[in-house]
């Protein structure tokens, strides 16, 4: 007679089967389109310097993605399916070593032509309400939707430089939520030490509020400031869209940051233009 431990796993076993079989079914009959991806993939310079392993990955996760979750046009705005594709890439990428489990517990993605005004509710020191109009370009709801504005990630295709990108903002703050709140403080993996992430981020995090308060030139967005989450959310733009000013300025956050995504986008980056180099130099000698 089997004992429960046994029938448990049995079960768990069968439940990861017939995942699997799910996935390969959706990757074998929804995958996106070879001519649409590599179309999509040349709009995103966030992109380029992946390696073709990387990006073979990211595009059945891309997939994926686009199976499992919806993505809406606001207010009757009209999405194409290129739009799509370059949202789901991106979106996919602080997850290509993590893996979709990680955007679980929501469905929806909401796209906005341009910046939009939400009235969030604010409770001030002494206990009392307010109401307060912000314009955004991106918000993430616990356990609820992602929000962006296509102007604003048409804007981030093209200039990745900047240290901006309001798709990995915004999926930033779900891996941040995973855990019930956004403070962030990620689920760390078993191998990555708290107090060492914690340390790390806080002191940078309260480096940036003095510069700040003192009103001197910072290098990271001042934006990140605001809270811890933003923090989290603003140094993840810039591990992914420019890490060599992350690893410059922030060195110690971009190894936590290299641990918890399980990539390093400046070797990546050093790699590529090594590859790039290697082939202008035989071709040259063809020439």
């Amino acid at each position: 007679m089997s004992s429960p431990i046994h029938i448990k796993n049995f079960a768990m076993n069968i439940i990861k089967w017939v995942k699997r079989q799910r996935t390969r079914h959706t990757l074998k009959h929804h995958s996106i389109p070879y001519s649409l991806w590599k179309k999509s993939l040349r709009k995103a310079a966030l992109l380029h310097d992946l390696s073709s392993v990387e990006k073979a990955r990211l595009r059945r996760l891309a997939t994926l993605f686009l199976y499992h979750k919806a993505i809406n046009g606001a207010r009757g705005f009209k999405l194409t399916d290129e739009m799509l594709v370059v949202i789901a890439a991106q979106a996919a990428l602080p997850i290509l070593k993590l893996g979709l489990n990680y955007y679980s517990n929501w469905v929806e993605v909401i796209i906005y032509p341009g910046a939009f005004r939400v009235s969030h509710n604010n409770i001030d020191p002494n206990g009392l309400s307010s109401n307060e109009m912000n314009t955004l370009s991106g918000e993430a709801w616990l356990r609820g939707p992602v929000i962006l504005s296509w102007e604003d990630i048409e804007h981030d295709l093209h200039a990745p430089h900047l240290g901006h990108n309001v798709v990995i903002h915004e999926f930033a703050h779900k891996l941040d939520m995973l855990d019930g709140s956004a403070d962030g403080l990620p689920p760390l993996h078993p191998t990555m030490k708290i107090k060492q992430w914690a340390d790390v981020l806080s002191t940078a995090y309260d480096v940036l509020r003095q510069q700040v308060a003192h009103h001197h030139r910072t290098r990271i967005n001042a934006y990140a400031a605001t809270t811890p989450a933003e923090f989290f959310a603003v140094v993840s733009e810039y591990f992914f869209a420019a890490p060599t000013i992350l690893n410059h300025h922030c060195p110690e956050v971009y190894q936590q940051l290299v641990q918890f995504y399980r990539q390093d986008p400046l070797a990546r980056q050093k790699q590529k233009n090594l590859s790039d180099f290697d082939n202008e130099g035989s071709i040259s000698k063809l020439l």
